[in-house]
């Protein structure tokens, strides 16, 4: 791991996002809340914020962080018949939360798929990618291109 005890503790966010895409019956599906497994987004809100606080204990040499926040929304498209999961991370401290943002989209994107595979396994999970960094010493840093 990457020594960070000399680095100055500072308020840290990340935000990052991902979609999902699905046939427009699978996400009726969803909204209706008529799914086998339940309330998919709900369950996959939850999934989010564990994956943000279990981030140190699936990816290698990242430190184990105290989160002060974490937020996960899904925004529905249904003209393109997918969902956005955007999460939002904070801490303060020593470095930054990019790491637990982005699995915690990854989890709650995962976490639908599973929920909804029976119904529709051709799902595609895409562009998780860093909206935007704030804190420490390299400032702040939002995605120019989304």
């Amino acid at each position: 791991m990457v020594d960070v005890g000399a680095k100055d503790e500072t308020l840290r966010i990340a935000r990052a996002a991902g979609n999902i895409r699905m046939r427009p019956e699978t996400l009726q599906l969803i909204l209706s809340g008529n799914a086998k497994k339940g309330d998919v987004l709900g369950i996959a809100r939850i999934a989010a914020i564990q994956g943000a606080k279990r981030t140190a204990d699936l990816i290698p040499l990242c430190h184990p962080l105290a989160l002060t926040r974490v937020a996960a929304e899904f925004n529905v498209d249904p003209i393109n018949s997918a969902i956005e999961c955007v999460v939002t991370a904070e801490t303060r401290g020593r470095t930054g939360v990019e790491m637990e943002a982005l699995t915690a989209v990854s989890a709650g994107l995962l976490t639908i798929y599973d929920m909804c595979k029976a119904a529709d396994r051709g799902m595609q999970i895409d562009a998780i990618r860093l909206l935007e960094k704030k804190g420490g010493k390299s400032g702040h840093w939002t995605r120019e291109i989304d």
